[in-house]
């Protein structure tokens, strides 16, 4: 399989000598976006360096916890006792990304996803570099309107069949971006490559299945809207560039995000942060994929000069938020 690949790589045609010889599209549905989520299934399409796909796999794997947003993913408890451990799977798994870049739509929270998994067992994942999708579109200067795996899938006319399963994600994906790395190397774009280093940090506090809800299928992805608890930490300020966020800073999210939104909040709380539902002065930063909208936050924003992420910044940033002072 390197071989093959080594020669598409150096193929008569004109192509970047510095691209990956081959990649690993990736996508995971999770039990949710915390440290101690689990994922419950996973699906790779292998690549070549041209982008051309090699094989893909799929599988199921019991999260031996809760299976979390049923209504999005559709996977239940029922659906997944059978299923295979991450243990079980992670051979296989690491078999599909060696020596491969990892390719993913927000790849930070895959790449997060995965690697706990195998720190959990005692492992690391063989994956060196990531790109992320979100950043090559941007690179490229793609006319999207929002930053959503549908948006990318439309705009190259692919057909998305199955959104939240992993296999027909991971394939969309293949899809959208065979056409993004062939334009890439045509304008002579350098990709937006990441390094990946191994992670520590996971936690397993036990998790109660829950009775509907989480454990029940939901048709739609409509649920009832609840109130979180107030934030336990007093604001430090605003985020300031370079810096890793901290305990009690206000959080405020804008226009469409790849993840859902709510599982987004859910992860920023967790970390210890004030989800706001509205901007103001003492907010610490503003969330928004699209910066050069007209929403009211964003015009309050520059208002105010409130610093402003992607989503694909901020969930890096969710990585390492430090204790608060208070």
């Amino acid at each position: 399989m390197l071989e093959d690949r080594t020669t598409a790589a150096s193929s008569p045609a004109a192509w970047p000598a510095a691209y990956p010889l081959g990649y690993a599209v990736v996508d995971v549905e999770t039990t949710g976006l915390a440290r101690d989520d689990r994922i419950i299934s996973a699906a790779v399409y292998r690549l070549d360096a041209r982008g051309e796909v090699e094989d893909h796999w799929y599988t199921t794997v019991n999260p031996e916890r809760d299976p979390g947003p049923v209504w999005i993913h559709g996977l239940t408890h029922e659906t997944l006792r059978d299923a295979p451990l991450f243990q079980d799977i992670a051979e296989e798994f690491a078999s599909r990304l060696e020596g491969r870049v990892l390719v993913a739509h927000n790849a930070v929270f895959d790449w997060q996803m995965i690697a706990r998994e195998y720190a959990r067992v005692k492992l690391q994942a063989p994956v060196r570099q990531r790109l992320c999708t979100i950043a090559l579109s941007k690179e490229l200067g793609l006319p999207l309107p929002n930053h959503k795996l549908e948006s990318l899938a439309a705009h190259f006319g692919v057909v998305q069949q199955r959104a939240h399963h992993a296999l027909d994600d991971a394939r969309v994906l293949a899809e959208a971006f065979r056409p993004s790395l062939r334009a890439a190397a045509e304008a002579g774009v350098r990709l937006p490559l990441l390094e990946c280093r191994p992670l520590t940090e996971w936690t397993d506090r036990p998790v109660p299945r829950q009775s509907g809800g989480y454990g029940g299928h939901r048709p739609g992805s409509w649920r009832p809207a609840r109130k979180r608890p107030a934030c336990p930490y007093p604001n430090p300020g605003r985020y300031e560039d370079g810096k890793p966020l901290k305990q009690g800073m206000r959080v405020a999210f804008s226009g469409d995000t790849s993840v859902e939104r709510e599982l987004l909040e859910d992860r920023a709380t967790e970390a210890g942060l004030h989800v706001a539902t509205s901007l103001s002065r003492l907010t610490s930063l503003l969330v928004t994929n699209d910066p050069d909208s007209g929403t009211s936050k964003v015009v309050k924003a520059r208002q105010y000069g409130t610093p402003v992420v992607d989503e694909a910044a901020f969930g890096q940033l969710l990585g390492n938020v430090e204790p608060s002072d208070g």
